[in-house]
């Protein structure tokens, strides 16, 4: 069921919608939160986003292959993974607030990490400290929507969650 989540979610980004606005952030902290087995929180929402990678690559053709041979590609998958591992801090303490400050933390790690990324491996900013400014200044406009998408798909997915354990017994935390 929790794979299931995180690869609809992460297939919601095929479908088109403002610059960031997506699950990438959720999904790797709900994986971290609900997978029993580290690996498997770390893998699962991997592979999703790899999947959603895949088609948006097969829906747009040449430009979006390039993404695949680029650092910014290792780096929004270093951030899944270390957001993954931030949602282990989530683990047994689910609730609203702190999804909420996960969610924020999430998308700020994005955010720093890719500019960083983009001042660092491209050649649009000096490689200077002005540059790195002007890298994360012009950032500024897709954070918002990082966050956003964050915060919403991370309603989605631990409150649709929730809702489906109040539903579903066999979806309870268990205690053996």
């Amino acid at each position: 069921m929790l794979a299931a989540l995180i690869f609809v979610a992460a297939l919601t980004r095929v479908i088109p919608h403002p610059p960031n606005f997506s699950p990438i952030e959720a999904v790797a902290l709900f994986g971290g939160a609900y997978f029993a087995k580290r690996h498997w929180a770390l893998l699962v929402p991997l592979l999703a986003m790899f999947a959603s990678d895949l088609v948006l690559g097969l829906l747009n053709g040449g430009i979006y292959w390039g993404y695949f041979a680029s650092a910014g590609y290792l780096l929004v998958y270093a951030c899944i993974a270390l957001s993954t591992v931030l949602g282990f801090g989530l683990r047994g303490k689910v609730g609203a607030g702190r999804v909420l400050a996960y969610s924020l933390a999430g998308s700020m790690l994005f955010f720093v990490i890719t500019n960083f990324g983009v001042w660092v491996s491209g050649s649009m900013y000096p490689k200077t400290a002005a540059g790195l400014v002007s890298a994360y200044v012009a950032g500024v406009p897709f954070f918002q929507w990082t966050v956003l998408g964050t915060l919403f798909y991370s309603a989605l997915l631990f409150g649709g969650f929730e809702l489906m354990r109040q539903r579903l017994p066999a979806l309870r935390p268990q205690t053996v």
